[in-house]
């Protein structure tokens, strides 16, 4: 059907017999197209209209001065540096950032402006983003006390001092992923779970500093904790398990995969509590390997 903008004064169909034609720019821009047209196009549709035209590339930026949400891996092969910059100019209002995409080429000079402006950051992700340093850790905990999602996986530059940063301003967290950040330490990550105990999900994986005084000090600070990886960090013993299933009675997953002090006489607990843990008992992993040799396992009485 001809689409006519209300207010323009143009004659009807009816009335002339003749067909009335709106452009799609000619629709109202912040009543119509901001609120019902752009809000169901995916980010990578949204920066190849910014290319159309001037007009085009204006509406863009009034529609991403108002986006609350922005994950760069929507937009397909990572984003281009300048591109960036330009998307999120204008936006002081995200409250969900995950630029994992852009980990080859970002920096603190991208990602500092865009913190700097934004206070009501609740999700962040950096996810292997080596480019950047502490910087950006200490400025996104200056400027977002209400931030409860972090992942830093694989950011080797997190070191204590940016964490105990973190964890001095950003109380309400509730979920930190610190995988392979192997620069931190027992003293680091106990200073983080005694100022933000309301944590639910942590992964400290592959992390060979940390020893079970770590482990066990999570355990007694977060009692709300739900998901737990400790995947690959050596140094840990049955002694930390046994105190996260005296504490952690709310805790659904445990990976400890490669944690190779660790029995199953200290997983048992947590086990017969329903806990899925990416382990499985000696006997089940015998059976396994069996299966994989013989071609079928033998039938074996699990409960004897």
């Amino acid at each position: 059907e001809a689409v006519t903008p209300a207010g323009s004064g143009a004659v009807s169909v009816m009335e002339t017999g003749e067909s009335s034609r709106c452009q799609l720019l000619e629709l109202p821009w912040e009543d119509v197209l901001v609120p019902h047209v752009l809000c169901h196009l995916p980010l990578c549709q949204l920066v190849c209209l910014q290319r159309v035209s001037k007009q085009f590339r204006t509406l863009i930026q009034l529609y991403l001065a108002n986006y609350h949400t922005l994950d760069t891996s929507q937009v397909g092969n990572a984003i281009p540096q300048h591109a960036f910059c330009k998307l999120l100019k204008d936006n002081t209002v995200l409250h969900h950032l995950m630029v994992g995409s852009c980990s080859d080429w970002l920096t603190d000079s991208e990602l500092l402006p865009v913190i700097g402006q934004n206070h009501h950051l609740e999700k962040v992700d950096i996810t292997g983003c080596r480019g950047l340093s502490r910087r950006s850790l200490v400025a996104l905990s200056l400027s977002c006390p209400n931030l409860q999602h972090l992942s830093l996986r694989q950011c080797d530059w997190v070191d204590p001092l940016s964490l105990r940063s973190l964890a001095d301003r950003c109380g309400q967290l509730l979920s930190v992923d610190l995988t392979a950040c192997k620069q931190l330490n027992d003293e680091a990550v106990c200073y983080l779970v005694r100022k933000c105990r309301k944590i639910r999900s942590l992964s400290l994986a592959v992390n060979a500093n940390l020893s079970d005084s770590s482990v066990q000090e999570v355990a007694k600070q977060c009692s709300e904790l739900e998901h737990l990886d400790l995947t690959g960090c050596l140094r840990l013993r049955n002694e930390c398990m046994r105190t996260v299933a005296e504490y952690c009675t709310n805790l659904h997953s445990l990976k400890v995969n490669h944690c190779h002090n660790i029995t199953e006489g200290s997983l048992e607990v947590l086990r017969k509590r329903g806990v899925d843990i990416d382990v499985q008992p000696p006997l089940q992993r015998a059976l396994v390997l069996l299966q994989d040799v013989v071609g079928v396992a033998p039938f074996i009485n699990l409960q004897i």
